[in-house]
């Protein structure tokens, strides 16, 4: 195994993190996640459903991560609006909503029978 190569190859990934940090979804997306956690410690959630906040975290960010390399590449390939580049771009996007509305109704689901 070549430790270097691995070294750089995390590198990487650590720069397209921080990278799709300067995206606005993802910015929203990050301080969501960071009012659950907030309400999660004040609530006293159970391990399992600690899981399921960071799986549904993990998975929006996970999400919206893909859906901006793909708007990147359709950007690159196909600078000027074609309808293939728009559908290919909207349904990365419709896939984040759904990731998204599914992670808020896991999130009441835990959270609303807690406060009420």
């Amino acid at each position: 195994m070549d430790v270097h190569k691995l070294v750089k190859s995390f590198g990487y990934a650590f720069y397209g993190i921080w990278t799709a940090m300067n995206e606005q979804n993802m910015r929203i997306h990050i301080i969501s996640a960071f009012i659950v956690m907030i309400a999660g410690l004040l609530t006293g959630l159970t391990k399992m459903e600690w899981v399921m906040i960071i799986l549904v975290i993990t998975l929006v960010i996970g999400a919206e991560m893909i859906n901006t390399a793909i708007e990147s590449v359709v950007n690159l390939a196909s600078p000027e609006i074609h309808p293939l580049a728009k559908q290919a771009k909207d349904i990365a996007a419709g896939a984040v909503l759904v990731f998204a509305l599914a992670s808020v109704i896991i999130g009441l689901l835990i959270f609303l029978p807690k406060w009420f």
